[in-house]
């Protein structure tokens, strides 16, 4: 590993620089005269991106800003390595979205024919402007409800041509998925970090009424507050597919963590190998968006992330190699938090002896006893075995949640295993 990488990633994540670019484009907009510009990107078959429709009345009555709509069909092939297993898991995800914040979404899906889609993006594309938003529910709920017209409109060269401009705007910016928001210098996905631009805008002066709050929050607010009675069987365990380099399975294994001691559950991690050591792509855009944003979820939940000193490859294998020996020393979740934390937030090369007897100390554990261990293979089908349970749950990657028969992909849902623990417990009083 570069050892000039963590230090370079600890200035791209530091606060400093942020506030350095959101004050140019703050500057930029008010010598201009302008409010805060949301470009809002709606891809027409993306579940998240109906959800976010039907919020966006909300937000810009809540603050000062002005919305450009940019309607998409298609993303780039390489952001998503299982597209199928993508689409089939975002409908159920959507579900429990929709419940958590009173949207609609359908329990029922149709198939969604790519005729009834085109049909839809090209009336979305003759919209007016000023009244974007309510009709473009409308076409979208009628998507999703199934209700589409018998006689449906194709594609012509003039919404070809749009939406292939449309494409090229997100790309421009420098994104690739739907339900994307940009406020330039930032990018907003979904519903999930609206919490992020309300809070931006208010920061920034951009809120209507002077008490104005950040109100998209109900994925994590109030996160651990039952009690341990709350939890019908405290021997049904949490299970956490996780990755030893994935940003966002760093912060998983935080909260589950808490979430755990915090009930008195059982919590089962089981490591799975990175997309990319498993040859799947992870372009540069998605890389970069993955950064910046685990730094400001990071920040939210009070946890350091910056200082990152990339495990990809031989670190993440020695972390593999000592689980086993983790385990067997009753170990096992000090060792992977401590190794989360050495490589997302203080910079400690795991490639190294020096620097993962660091982390085996930082654990209680032995490093000599552990470095005996670094050249066993006994991991490799541990950890495929792992992926082949992880896939079969209609999970691709990590982080993922099993609880019972729940099952959950993105640290952006450990509050919803938490209302699930809770609910099942409140039914089971009943």
């Amino acid at each position: 590993m570069n050892p000039l990488m963590p230090h370079l990633a600890r200035v791209l994540s530091s606060t400093s620089l942020l506030s350095l670019r959101r004050g140019y484009h703050s500057a930029k907009r008010r010598l201009a005269g302008r409010l805060h510009m949301l470009d809002v990107f709606i891809r027409v078959d993306d579940p998240y991106s109906y959800l976010l429709l039907q919020v966006m009345d909300d937000v810009c009555s809540r603050f000062n800003v002005e919305v450009k709509w940019w309607v998409i069909v298609e993303s780039p092939e390489d952001m998503y390595p299982e597209k199928t297993m993508w689409r089939e898991y975002a409908c159920r995800d959507a579900e429990h979205l929709a419940r958590l914040y009173n949207l609609d979404f359908p329990s029922q899906l149709p198939a969604l024919e790519q005729a009834a889609i085109d049909h839809t993006a090209v009336s979305l594309l003759s919209l007016p402007v000023d009244d974007f938003p309510r009709q473009a529910r409308g076409l979208l709920a009628a998507l999703w409800q199934g209700r589409m017209p018998t006689q449906l409109l194709a594609l012509d060269s003039w919404a070809r041509q749009c939406l292939a401009e449309n494409s090229q705007r997100l790309q421009t910016l420098g994104h690739y998925a739907g339900a994307m928001i940009y406020c330039a210098p930032e990018w907003y996905w979904g519903v999930d970090r609206l919490d992020h631009l309300e809070r931006r805008l208010i920061a920034e002066g951009g809120a209507k009424r002077s008490d104005e709050k950040a109100v998209y929050t109900r994925s994590y607010s109030g996160f651990c507050r039952g009690e341990r009675a709350d939890v019908v069987d405290p021997d049904l365990p949490l299970v956490l597919y996780w990755s030893a380099r994935s940003p966002y399975s760093y912060l998983a294994l935080e909260k589950a963590a808490q979430l755990s001691e915090h009930y008195g559950i059982a919590l089962e991690v089981k490591p799975v190998l990175p997309m990319m050591m498993r040859g799947m792509p992870v372009p540069p855009d998605k890389k970069m968006y993955i950064f910046h944003d685990t730094v400001r979820e990071a920040e939210k939940q009070g946890l350091e992330y910056g200082f990152v000193a990339d495990p990809l490859g031989d670190a993440v294998e020695r972390c593999y190699a000592l689980c086993d020996y983790a385990e067997s020393s009753g170990r096992l979740l000090p060792f992977l938090l401590s190794f989360a934390r050495g490589v997302n937030a203080k910079g400690i090369d795991a490639a190294s002896d020096r620097g993962l007897k660091r982390i085996i100390q930082r654990c209680g554990l032995d490093w000599e006893a552990a470095r005996q261990q670094l050249g066993n293979e006994h991991w490799r089908g541990a950890v495929q075995k792992n992926l082949e349970e992880m896939y079969a749950m209609g999970c691709w990657g990590v982080p993922s949640f099993r609880y019972g028969e729940l099952v959950l992909w993105g640290q952006d849902r450990i509050g919803i295993v938490e209302n699930a623990m809770i609910g099942s417990a409140a039914l089971h009083r009943c």
